[in-house]
C-alpha cells in the first residue's frame, strides 16, 4: 500500500534540484522520441555563447550573453552601455551570435525574450517575430517572446 502522507517544504537546495533536474529530464526523454534522439549528441547539452563589446581603453561598452541548445540560440542578456547606444553595437553583437550559432553550432532558430520597453522593434528589424505576450510580466510591463528561423 502507498502512503497518502506527505510533507512539503520550501528553501533552495541543489542536490534536489539536480535530482529534480535528472528526473525530469529522463522522463522527458522516455516520453518524447526527439529528446531521445539528442542524447549522447553535442546538442543534447547547453553551449555557452557570449559576445563582448569593449571601447577603445578597454571598458564594457556592451554585450550579449546566451547558449546554444539543440540547434536553437537563446538569448539571455543584449545589452550596450548608453553612451553608446545608436552606433551599431547592439546589431553587431546580435549578428556575431547568430553567426556562431548558425556557422559554429549548427543552428538553425533563435529565441529571446525583452520587455516592452527594451527592444522589441529592434529584434523586429532583425528578423525576429513574437511567439508569445505576457501582459503585466512584472505588473505594469509586457514581456515578448520571440523567435527566428533561418533558411
Amino acid at each position: 500500500m502507498v502512503s497518502r502522507m506527505f510533507r512539503m517544504e520550501t528553501g533552495v537546495d541543489r542536490q534536489r534540484r539536480d535530482l529534480l533536474r535528472t528526473r525530469l529530464r529522463d522522463t522527458n526523454t522516455a516520453a518524447s522520441p526527439v529528446l531521445r534522439a539528442l542524447r549522447g549528441t553535442p546538442a543534447e547539452r547547453e553551449a555557452p555563447l557570449h559576445v563582448w563589446v569593449l571601447s577603445a581603453d578597454g571598458e564594457l561598452a556592451g554585450g550579449l550573453v546566451g547558449h546554444t541548445w539543440a540547434t536553437w540560440l537563446h538569448v539571455t542578456y543584449l545589452w550596450v552601455d548608453a553612451p553608446h547606444r545608436g552606433a551599431g553595437l547592439g546589431t553587431r553583437l546580435l549578428a556575431e551570435a547568430e553567426r556562431i550559432a548558425r556557422t559554429e553550432r549548427g543552428c538553425t532558430a533563435a529565441r529571446l525574450e525583452t520587455w516592452d520597453f527594451q527592444a522589441p522593434d529592434f529584434y523586429r528589424r532583425f528578423g525576429y517575430e513574437v511567439v508569445c505576450v505576457i501582459a503585466d510580466y512584472p505588473p505594469g510591463v509586457t514581456e515578448y517572446t520571440l523567435a527566428k528561423r533561418w533558411g
